[in-house]
């Protein structure tokens, strides 16, 4: 799998670099290119479209909302087709909220295509070694990616454990809220144990037992090498070409406001 051959940081890099660019515009075009760049390249990362759609239901889920909040309350323009009180649905506004509908997708799915099986342990070496963050800072994104990992499987054990007690019958709606209650919990007495047990063990120590600052050191080297390039060139190729595409076809829309379909 390509993802395999490119640092954690990396990913994490080429992310801000895809998704960054695409934010400057609010337009329908510029965000189906990427959009449709990221489902195109996901298989080659590994993420095919089942999987994809498994990982990235959450999203399809919120685009509606959002758009459903910019179609009554986006800025108003072009042809009034419904009007009351506050809520106007124009001809700007139903494009905008289209535009969003399709830029939360365009924004969100290389988020979960890039973050797919991340290493934590790698990722921690990256930060340390490449990016030169603090040894605590990066202790502490490795713990806190390692906990973020583990939370389908509580999920799943939470759901095995209201089954075991017949508690699964209830309705999935009203199930929900509480079992999303009982994962904050559990998330949170996980974390203050771990944090204590870091403590305890010496990893928020800046300075050792003699007063010099802690050298830390790391059992395996992280290097930036051609697949790493390759992937950060792809991302600014691929943002590039869905702004320029965007220019160009005249939707090209500043955050919404500046365009040929702007009033």
């Amino acid at each position: 799998m390509i993802l395999d051959k490119i640092d954690p940081t990396t990913r994490i890099l080429a992310l801000i670099v895809l998704t960054t660019p695409l934010l400057l515009s609010i337009d329908v075009v510029s965000a189906s290119v990427a959009l449709a760049a990221t489902v195109v390249l996901a298989p080659l990362c590994g993420v095919g479209p089942m999987r994809l759609l498994r990982r990235g239901w959450p999203l399809l889920a919120l685009a509606p909302l959002t758009g459903i909040s910019m179609l009554l309350y986006g800025r108003a323009g072009g042809e009034e087709y419904f009007s009351f009180l506050l809520i106007k649905v124009t001809e700007n506004s139903v494009s905008l909220s289209i535009a969003v509908m399709v830029r939360v997708l365009a924004v969100g799915l290389p988020a979960v295509v890039l973050t797919a099986d991340m290493d934590p342990t790698r990722l921690g070496d990256g930060l340390a070694q490449l990016w030169r963050l603090p040894a605590r800072f990066v202790i502490g994104a490795v713990a806190g990616v390692r906990l973020a990992t583990l939370f389908r499987q509580d999920w799943q054990a939470l759901d095995r454990a209201r089954r075991a007690r017949g508690l699964a019958d209830e309705n999935k709606v009203k199930r929900f809220p509480k079992q999303m209650f009982a994962l904050l919990v559990l998330a949170l007495r996980r974390g203050s144990k771990l944090a204590t047990a870091m403590e305890a063990r010496g990893f928020g120590a800046e300075t050792g037992p003699d007063g010099q600052p802690v050298q830390r050191t790391w059992a395996r080297p992280a290097r930036f090498g051609w697949w790493d390039v390759a992937m950060l060139l792809v991302c600014a190729l691929v943002s590039a070409l869905a702004l320029g595409i965007a220019v160009y076809t005249g939707d090209f829309r500043l955050l919404g406001v500046v365009g040929s379909n702007a009033n």
